[in-house]
């Protein structure tokens, strides 16, 4: 191992993916100096491992359901994805796993892009180690931004080092279809990747601990998509815990605590996320090595005044399009910084993350799809607000009706009966995730619902629903 030169930067980000470039872009738009560091690639987990690969595949999943729902044209969609095409075409949508064009991106907008481990070594201070086993020392004048994301966490189960299972880097990497596939999992990964796989080719089997899919959304959204994956062949267990797995010539065999006997080909456990923070050398500035980092809504690292935590690693919404929301905020507040403001911390400026407190928006893209942004109604009842719940079946809608036969699906809206506002909101149907940002808007814009009542829906389109909530909650 060489040590090489020290260079100093005005910003030092630690991780290339979407929310570090983001935040490297919003600090070289103030006009700092910002140098970048990325051990894998550069684009990171959602560009390769998650949100394009997993909707490549869902596409053609989606896209087929939709058009079975369709008279003159269900007939001829009957027949089975061409599983070998819609996995090419998932390589292309992660560029064959190469980053240069992401690369490219980062030396256009006038960052130094540094490949290798990097480690905090002391406050201001990042050491890279290179693929050559160089190191090289970074400072930063100004500040340094960790946005190394999560990692899958996997139970300590007996057996699981033997039989290689999946996580979601290889649930959405496959280059093939397995036979039958186990899946260990209820939530937002597991249900994409069952349906998914299962629409591929693939027996899928649910092992799901809880009570239900989806149990961060309201129960309905886990109950109509669980509805749904039966209905297209996959077996969903719901109070089932895996106690053991083993691999036998080849077949996966998991074991519940029941004592029941489940085989597959391959198994994915989508049983969480840890923070990426383990080796990063968060020790030599007085923080736990693997923990989540508490932040500001500057997203500033608490009791520090020149460390940033942006993305996953804070914990306050795990979801790219939110962590590409905080890296803005966390760039625009390091610029300010550096030149000399202050950045204070009102509710609706650039330099204050207020949507991961009220109004974080999901899209779950099954089939149907499950959207939902803010609280649902028991997180609203926990918060203490005087809410009611008010539910339309889409049925009602003259648009779903229109998007095909059969159409199946449900809203809720979460109102605060003193204020008059959204807490929540929660579409599930097919094509609902293109309804979830008006809905985002109303809650994040605290909109009065006597105010929605002038925002008119197009007819016929699903948005219709929007009148059929305010009617309902109306009387």
């Amino acid at each position: 191992m060489t040590e090489t030169e020290s260079i100093a930067y005005d910003v030092v980000v630690l991780g290339a993916g979407p929310v570090g470039e983001n935040v490297a872009d919003r600090t070289r738009a103030a006009g700092l100096s910002t140098a970048i560091v990325e051990s894998e690639l550069v684009g990171g987990e959602c560009s390769y491992w998650a949100c394009m690969p997993s909707k490549a595949l869902l596409r053609p999943v989606i896209a087929r359901a939709d058009a079975r729902r369709l008279p003159g044209l269900s007939q001829a969609v009957q027949g089975p994805l061409d599983a070998p095409a819609v996995l090419a075409r998932r390589d292309e949508y992660t560029s064959h796993w190469k980053d240069d064009g992401q690369a490219g991106w980062v030396e256009g907008i006038g960052a130094d892009l540094y490949r290798g481990h990097g480690r905090l070594a002391g406050p201001r201070t990042v050491t890279v180690t290179g693929p050559d086993g160089a190191v090289r020392t970074l400072t930063a004048r100004h500040a340094v931004a960790v946005c190394t994301g999560t990692r899958a966490l996997l139970p300590d189960l007996p057996g699981l080092a033997d039989v290689q299972p999946w996580t979601s880097r290889e649930a959405t990497s496959s280059k093939s279809v397995p036979g039958r596939l186990i899946v260990v999992g209820g939530g937002v990964v597991a249900t994409e990747m069952a349906t998914a796989w299962q629409a591929l080719g693939s027996q899928v089997t649910m092992l799901v601990r809880g009570k239900g899919l989806l149990p961060r959304m309201e129960p309905f959204a886990g109950e109509l998509v669980a509805e749904a994956l039966a209905d297209a062949g996959a077996e969903v267990r719901t109070g089932t815990s895996v106690a053991s797995v083993a691999r036998e010539n080849g077949t996966v065999v998991a074991l519940t605590a029941a004592g029941d006997r489940v085989e597959g080909d391959e198994i994915l456990f989508a049983t969480g996320r840890v923070p990426h923070t383990d080796d990063i050398g968060l020790g030599t500035v007085g923080l736990e090595p693997g923990s989540w980092l508490p932040v500001d809504d500057s997203l500033r690292v608490t009791g520090t005044d020149w460390l940033y935590a942006v993305g996953d690693v804070n914990h306050r919404a795990l979801l790219t399009h939110q962590g590409k929301y905080q890296a803005r905020i966390a760039g625009a507040a390091i610029g300010a910084r550096a030149a000399g403001d202050p950045v204070a911390a009102e509710p609706w400026n650039a330099y204050t993350a207020t949507a991961d407190h009220h109004a974080v928006p999901q899209v779950v893209f099954t089939d149907p799809e499950a959207a939902a942004v803010g609280l649902s109604l028991a997180e609203a009842e926990q918060a203490g607000h005087r809410v009611r719940a008010v539910d339309v079946e889409f049925s009602s809608v003259a648009g779903a009706g229109l998007y095909g036969d059969g159409y199946k699906g449900r809203a809720r809206m979460v109102v605060d009966l003193e204020d008059e506002i959204l807490r929540g909101v929660t579409f599930v149907g097919p094509g609902v995730g293109e309804l979830i940002h008006s809905a985002t808007v109303a809650v994040a814009g605290r909109v009065p619902v006597s105010r929605l009542w002038h925002a008119v829906p197009s007819y016929p389109t699903i948005s219709e629903v929007w009148l059929r909530l305010l009617e309902a909650y109306r009387g």
